[in-house]
């Protein structure tokens, strides 16, 4: 018997894991944290249906933490086993795991020391120590490499573009093929590789974060090129809430070259305000094979801007008195050093807040994308009065039409999709758009439920 449980990204962007059962072995695919509404993000705090000391192995997809976010809490409560993830992914996951620890000690402490915590005391999920003690459970895998699992269950990683390390997995189980799609890049991505299609399966799970949406045509850049400019022409400076892994080295190579092409002034000062997005925009050089940028254009792009390391520096940009471009963290401004920046240049309208992606429902990036006039941070009522521009087309997720693009070279039609990775109108277009389009039989698993094979 071959059952799959949906332990999270279920009609939700978040909280990625999918339990596999298979000849006597429980295989986790993908193990995220929930973010964004708080009724998603207590989950995290409940206890998972197994026991992590029962699960085998560890697959996964890529390291942004909706995906591996969980793992320090999966190993702090038993799990010993493998965790297998492509070399990429294992040098970004040793970055973004004891981060994620650091900030959620540093979100409960300010949280007991300001007073604005539910909870006496406020305790982080795990810590940065938790964090680097996963690590060592880390084994990587190159893109191709057939790994043994059990007796008929193996797995190997292909190119999904996305982020630098990303891949899609090919289970091969004795009921058939199992491919978990992982988040799917765009093709002619300026920086990552373009995506593998979809070989075909007997078995498919589905992101569709953007199911229901088309980017738009504006090329980034042009976008770009255009907020800069209006924004410095009325003396303002443009914060941008910038995921650290992916997106930031693609802003940097944005603005490297406009400022090349003489696009924005070739002295406007650009500071990537996130020690995580200094250390990933590092490894974009050990890992060349991983993107498509020459070793000058990596090289280039890597000194467009200045780093900001410690707490000091960041604290000082607030003070700037000319205009800037301030990248920072976290991409959906739900924690990170980008609060403080937006609690000092929020209020002011001559400023720019560019919101350069996806932002999941209950994020005060949603909210700011929303409109809302108002956004709480560290407990306090920021007004925001700056212009809140959306840069789309920076999206690191396939659209719909690339999402059923890379369905439609399958040799072989999935007897059963699972749609997931997407909020429930994004997840039912899609299963509508895949019915229409190839005639597949399609779910939307909702949260815990089990499917047999």
């Amino acid at each position: 018997m071959v059952s799959i449980t949906f332990l999270g990204a279920t009609e939700t962007v978040t909280g990625s894991k999918y339990l596999v059962e298979c000849s006597g072995k429980k295989i986790l695919v993908d193990c995220g944290l929930f973010q964004g509404l708080k009724e998603l993000r207590l989950r995290n705090w409940d206890r998972l249906p197994i026991d992590p000391r029962h699960i085998d192995a560890v697959i996964l997809t890529h390291a942004h933490l909706d995906h591996s976010g969980y793992l320090p809490l999966l190993v702090k409560q038993g799990f010993r086993g493998k965790v297998f993830a492509t070399p990429a992914t294992r040098d970004l996951c040793k970055i973004l795991l004891p981060d994620s620890g650091y900030i959620q000690e540093s979100d409960a402490e300010r949280a007991n020391r300001y007073h604005y915590t539910k909870h006496h005391p406020a305790k982080p999920l795990y810590t940065k120590e938790d964090a680097e003690d996963c690590l060592q459970n880390i084994e990587a895998v190159d893109y191709g490499h057939e790994i043994l699992l059990g007796e008929q269950l193996s797995f190997h990683y292909t190119h999904v573009g996305h982020i630098l390390g990303a891949a899609f997995i090919t289970l091969k189980t004795p009921k058939g093929t199992m491919v978990f799609s992982g988040d799917i890049g765009r093709a002619n991505d300026p920086l990552l590789l373009d995506p593998e299609y979809y070989p075909g399966s007997d078995y498919l799970v589905m992101e569709s974060t953007y199911g229901n949406r088309l980017h738009d045509p504006l090329p980034a850049k042009d976008q770009l090129a255009d907020v800069i400019n209006q924004t410095t022409a009325r003396g303002g400076s443009i914060i941008i809430p910038s995921f650290a892994v992916g997106r930031a080295q693609l802003l940097l190579l944005l603005c490297d070259q406009l400022k090349q092409e003489g696009r924005i002034h070739k002295d406007l000062p650009v500071f990537l305000d996130s020690p995580m997005a200094v250390d990933v925009t590092n490894l974009m050089q050990t890992h060349r094979s991983g993107h498509k940028l020459t070793n000058q254009e990596c090289a280039h792009m890597c000194k467009t801007a200045t780093y900001i390391n410690t707490k000091e520096e960041s604290i000082s940009l607030d003070q700037l008195t000319m205009p800037a471009v301030i990248i920072s963290a976290s991409g959906m401004a739900t924690g990170g050093r980008v609060l403080h920046h937006l609690v000092h240049f929020a209020p002011d309208p001559k400023n720019t807040i560019l919101l350069a992606g996806f932002q999941a429902t209950g994020t005060r990036g949603e909210r700011l994308q929303r409109g809302e006039k108002e956004i709480r941070i560290y407990g306090q009522m920021i007004p925001v009065r700056a212009k809140v521009e959306v840069l789309d087309n920076v999206s690191a997720h396939a659209d719909y039409e690339e999402l059923l693009a890379w369905l439609s070279h399958a040799k072989k039609a999935p007897k059963q999709v699972f749609i997931t990775h997407g909020e429930k109108s994004a997840a039912e277009s899609f299963k509508a758009k895949v019915e229409a389009r190839f005639g597949w039989h399609v779910d939307i698993p909702i949260y815990q439920e089990t499917f047999t094979l």
